[in-house]
């Protein structure tokens, strides 16, 4: 596998994505050592986050083996110019764009489009999806992702939104193949007040978790 390719064994370690949404570039430059630190692996960075781009050169200068570092929120082929320019190895979308799906399937860049009904989720995938990304999950919970893949078992689900350090194990048990969190796994107060231990801390309780999912399956 060459350096700037997605690693599906990293991801499959610990399958969080982590999502970077309008956090400045200092602080992601603190925070993205103590995340791989903490064993998590995967980070997403949403391309409406101020200095995007420059965020994931940075990160994919410094962790080319140790992290997959993705663009978010890509709703069109001019954000996926972008963020496949910066670099990024993998493309999040909040939404069904045929275009966008079709590029990255044709570059060999894992793509996880946004979608929320079966009939969504379905056709992301016939797309060619690598995983889709249910969203939003925050009100439906996990029984919506049991309901889903008890006839769509073949899909590979990335739930998105409402998912914490509580919950997480329920979504697993239900068949996510993945989650993705943003501000409940990146706690902004914690990142306020500058509590890199703190922080350290609550990511470790994400992976443990996920490790004692692991070993009640």
């Amino acid at each position: 596998m060459s350096e700037d390719a997605f690693s599906w064994e990293l991801f499959q370690q610990t399958p969080i994505v982590g999502i970077v949404r309008h956090i400045a570039i200092d602080e992601v430059r603190q925070i993205l050592p103590i995340f791989q630190e903490a064993g998590l692996t995967t980070v997403e960075v949403t391309m409406n986050t101020p200095g995007a781009e420059t965020i994931i050169r940075e990160a994919l200068a410094k962790y080319p083996i140790s992290l997959n570092i993705g663009a978010g929120t890509v709703c069109s082929e001019a954000d996926l110019e972008r963020a496949l320019e910066a670099g990024a190895q993998f493309i999040v979308t909040p939404v069904i764009n045929k275009k966008v799906i079709k590029a990255c399937v044709k570059k060999g860049v894992p793509i996880f489009p946004g979608a929320f009904t079966p009939s969504e989720i379905y056709k992301a995938w016939s797309l060619g999806a690598s995983m889709v990304k249910v969203f939003p999950t925050t009100a439906l919970g996990p029984a919506y992702i049991r309901d889903v893949k008890a006839p769509l078992n073949q899909i590979k689900l990335l739930p998105t939104g409402g998912i914490t350090v509580n919950n997480m194990s329920d979504f697993m048990k239900a068949g996510a193949d993945g989650l993705g969190i943003g501000s409940h796994l990146f706690d902004p107060h914690l990142i306020a007040k500058q509590d890199w231990e703190g922080l350290k801390a609550h990511f470790q309780a994400f992976v443990k978790q996920l490790s004692n999912n692991a070993l009640t399956n």
